[in-house]
């Protein structure tokens, strides 16, 4: 029986800065067009936390199953580890993506009707990244949809659901977040070329091969900087950004100095708090604008 360190530990919480980034990112956006909605955003904000959460479990679930998460060098595993059965892994996936959906459809009901059908493509989004039969996080696709759904949806329908409209402020955050979130896929699969190429696990990392996948996490954290500079045509505070320049530069340490395994581990955590950082200064920028 897992303990609930380990259960806590089982859910990832180093990826949980890419639920918290979208929505205040978003909400940000929202504010800079006066449209900030205090219990819409914490609404999103619960929603966002629920899905990675339940995205996180799913990926245990079916990779466990699979055998994929045998010979592991990162984080705590639930079922590849054997700490947990798959069907408990599973119904806690089930569970909180069931609570995301609740959450969406309030948010829905009270915004617009059409959010069900994108909160139902986040659903199958979450589930299918390694579930099914055939999982399109083991094509390659993984970055895409992450930059989609923890980027693009995820900013863009916080500021929708406050604001009743989304403009291009909330699209450079979103493509900025979105950047990010891809970066802490990167590492992850940078970190995991080895063990995927093993089981046949062909992410994009395994496809691009170790150096370009190091030059691609360089190219996705330039592009919120230069969202930075972008936003300071509705605001010269947008430039508050930038502050979090040290921060990226320090993430991407580890993955520019050739580190492999447990050496490119800080590379995710740091990713992740530079996205946090940036997201948190250019909401504050945007709601003063």
């Amino acid at each position: 029986m897992a303990t609930a360190a380990q259960w806590v530990e089982g859910a990832r919480p180093r990826t949980l800065p890419n639920a918290v980034a979208p929505v205040l990112a978003g909400t940000g956006a929202a504010a800079s067009i006066d449209g900030f909605v205090w219990w819409k955003a914490v609404l999103c904000l619960l929603l966002s936390l629920a899905l990675i959460i339940g995205v996180n479990f799913a990926n245990d679930y079916s990779d466990g199953i699979r055998g994929t998460d045998d010979e592991r060098v990162g984080p705590l595993r639930l079922v590849g580890s054997k700490l947990a059965s798959p069907a408990a892994v599973r119904n806690a996936a089930i569970g909180c993506l069931a609570l995301g959906a609740v959450l969406g459809i309030i948010l829905a009901v009270t915004s617009a009707w059409w959010l069900i059908l994108v909160g139902a493509g986040c659903l199958a989004g979450a589930w299918f990244y390694t579930g099914g039969r055939n999982p399109y996080g083991y094509s390659g696709f993984g970055e895409i949809a992450v930059f989609v759904f923890f980027g693009l949806v995820a900013v863009l329908g916080t500021e929708f659901v406050q604001a009743g409209r989304a403009d291009w402020v909330g699209l450079a955050c979103a493509i900025a977040v979105g950047s990010f979130s891809s970066a802490v896929l990167v590492t992850n699969n940078l970190r995991d070329i080895p063990t995927d190429t093993e089981s046949g696990k062909l992410t994009l990392a395994v496809r691009l091969g170790d150096t370009r996948t190091r030059t691609l996490h360089v190219v996705l954290l330039v592009v919120p900087f230069l969202a930075s500079l972008a936003l300071v045509a509705r605001t010269p505070w947008a430039l508050a950004g930038l502050i979090a320049l040290p921060l990226a530069l320090k993430a991407n340490e580890p993955v520019r100095s050739g580190k492999n395994g447990p050496g490119l581990i800080p590379a995710l955590a740091g990713t992740g708090i530079a996205m946090l950082v940036w997201s948190m200064l250019t909401a504050i920028a945007l709601a003063v604008a």
